[in-house]
């Protein structure tokens, strides 16, 4: 991997999260591995399509500790009914967040807080799933974690109804940087829900790294949001290790940021279902990256992969999709397809959906389009008497929804679908 810089290196010891010598030498071994790594560059494949320069010029600084906010900003997933977490600059904010009456066999809190409070508890899990050896920016957030949401449940435990994490990013004058670091452990046989909104104001800068096991015959629907300010960059980066017979119903919606890379990998056991859906919305300048990776490792799983996009303005994508079938993961299942539309001259997409397999009973299939709305459909709606942008706006609905439907969870689906209308709303307001 090419090097060219290590921007936010000097701001090593300003991270929080301590409690055991062995909390140290992760945070220890993430700095020396971002130092020798440096931010990556679109010489590397991994990043070929998203250019980090313009995030390297900016002099973002660790957010400081305390908060202002004092409300949840407007920009998040509508849903009516669920236990929150609330995020501020990286720091778990007890003040607006609303966990009491989890289910028992339910632990939900400040990942800083279990980390002081019960450093032994942590060891097993987190460090272990996030890949720091070639990704500096998971090894930049391993260096500067200070905080984020730890979620456990025990075996056979439950969520009651969804866990909401809203992460706001709180800029004020100067640039800042946080880094989130998210730990879900889901025992054998437990069932979640969990939906994140990743909102904010300002110049910031957010490098979040989420390292979530699902025990075996677990359950997790994972619903994510990103609507960060129009001035915001942000990076994240998922793990999944998916146990036998596992579920993973995993969604993300991008529309917000300046520039915004989604990663996720997942492991998965035998007798896995994994689906990994996505819609992404992008105008004006800008640049939408979403990464998967599906590591087929064991036989009999399955996994669905539907990603939509829409770009307008002169706004980017990239969506780099890959599915790996290992030698023995015979009698796998797995699909995939990546479809956008451009509705302007300026937009572009970059797309690349990879098949590697090496197993030879498998079913297995991925595929991409790219272009505009179709003039027969506008016209079949405008001979109805629907003008023009009225009918635009009606297939637009239309090609997301397919996406959005793919939650299956309905509160979630029903809120993500919301914040669809409300961005084509924005449209219809100019």
């Amino acid at each position: 991997m090419a090097r060219i810089e290590t921007p936010f290196a000097d701001h090593f010891d300003t991270a929080l999260l301590s409690g055991a010598p062995w909390i140290e030498a992760l945070r220890r071994g993430g700095f020396d591995r971002y130092r020798a790594l440096g931010l990556p560059t679109p010489r590397s494949e991994q990043w070929k399509y998203t250019n980090l320069r313009a995030l390297a010029r900016i002099p973002f600084a660790p957010a400081a500790p305390g908060s202002t906010v004092t409300a949840i900003p407007a920009g998040i997933a509508p849903l009516e009914d669920a236990y929150l977490a609330v995020i501020v600059n990286g720091r778990f904010d007890a003040s607006l967040s609303a966990l009491d009456g989890l289910p028992k066999g339910v632990e939900s809190g400040s990942l800083a807080a279990k980390a002081a409070q019960d450093p032994a508890a942590l060891e097993a899990s987190l460090g272990r799933l996030a890949d720091i050896e070639s990704r500096p920016l998971a090894a930049l957030n391993t260096a500067s974690m200070a905080d984020g949401l730890y979620l456990r449940l025990a075996d056979g435990a439950a969520l009651d109804k969804p866990l909401h994490l809203v992460c706001i990013g709180d800029a004020g004058d100067d640039p800042v940087g946080i880094s989130p670091r998210h730990l879900i452990d889901m025992g054998a046989g437990s069932i979640a829900t969990l939906v994140e909104s990743h909102v904010g104001a300002g110049s910031y800068f957010a490098n979040t790294v989420s390292e979530i096991s699902v025990g075996a015959g677990a359950v997790l629907n994972h619903y994510k949001l990103q609507n960060e300010g129009p001035e915001a960059f942000h990076v994240a980066y998922t793990h999944v290790r998916l146990e036998d017979r596992s579920t993973y119903d995993g969604f993300v919606l991008q529309v917000g940021g300046k520039l915004a890379r989604n990663e996720i990998r997942t492991h998965l056991g035998e007798h896995v279902e994994c689906r990994l859906n996505g819609a992404y919305l992008g105008r004006g300048e800008q640049h939408i990256d979403n990464t998967t990776f599906i590591d087929h490792a064991s036989p009999n799983s399955t996994s669905h992969e539907v990603y939509k996009g829409v770009l307008d303005g002169r706004s980017r994508g990239v969506f780099q999709g890959k599915i790996l079938v290992r030698k023995d993961a015979q009698k796998t299942d797995g699909r995939q397809v990546n479809k956008t539309l451009l509705l302007s001259p300026g937009t572009e997409i970059d797309t690349k959906p990879e098949l590697e397999i090496y197993a030879d009973d498998v079913k297995c299939s991925h595929g991409a389009t790219t272009g505009d709305l179709a003039e027969e459909a506008l016209f079949y709606l405008m001979a109805r008497g629907i003008d023009r942008k009225k009918a635009k706006a009606m297939l637009v609905v239309a090609f997301v929804g397919e996406a959005v439907a793919e939650i299956q969870s309905p509160g979630p689906r029903a809120a993500f679908q919301k914040t669809v209308d409300a961005w084509l709303g924005e449209e219809d307001e100019k």
